[in-house]
């Protein structure tokens, strides 16, 4: 079962689902490459042999996974581009959706997280085959981010898309 964390940023999100899930295999897909780097370093210290992380551009990366080979893209904050103009670099997209229906396996989900409402109501409006499911406050390990952001008071919007 692979599990990929789309933007891993600092990686804390990637170590902590591999320490909690050694029996699944994850993959960190992140732009920046001192990040990159730090977290393959303590993906290597802490001795995950689940966890790999890889330095690319997430677009790019999404075309990369083979067909139905991953169970699971977690997507936690990305950057909402909160200007009206810059709204078109957003990550989700039709593009990006046709690329997540391609990789996931059978059941596959997509799991997405925001503080932004725009943006969240923005991507469910969008055109997609996917099944829009319930999903409650997930036990899973927080990002920096949603550390933040629930601190702050701010309300976080959850989207799980299955393919079905």
């Amino acid at each position: 079962m692979l599990e990929v964390d789309l933007g891993s940023g600092n990686g804390a999100f990637l170590l902590a689902m591999a320490a909690l899930f050694p029996e699944r295999d994850f993959i960190g897909v992140e732009r920046l490459s001192r990040r990159a780097e730090k977290t393959g370093r303590a993906v290597a210290r802490n001795g995950l042999s689940n966890a790999r992380v890889l330095h690319c551009e997430i677009a790019e990366a999404m075309r990369s996974f083979a067909p139905e080979s991953v169970a699971v893209f977690h997507l936690l904050f990305p950057d909402p581009w909160p200007k009206r103009r810059h709204h078109v670099r957003r990550l989700i997209n039709d593009a990006f959706l046709r690329a997540a229906w391609t990789a996931l396996e059978k059941d596959g989900e997509l799991r997405f997280m925001t503080d932004d409402r725009h943006y969240f109501e923005q991507t469910r409006k969008l055109r997609h085959p996917f099944t829009e499911e319930e999903w409650e406050l997930p036990d899973l390990p927080r990002t920096e981010f949603e550390e933040r952001y629930r601190a702050d008071g701010r309300p976080i919007y959850r989207l799980r898309l299955r393919k079905s």
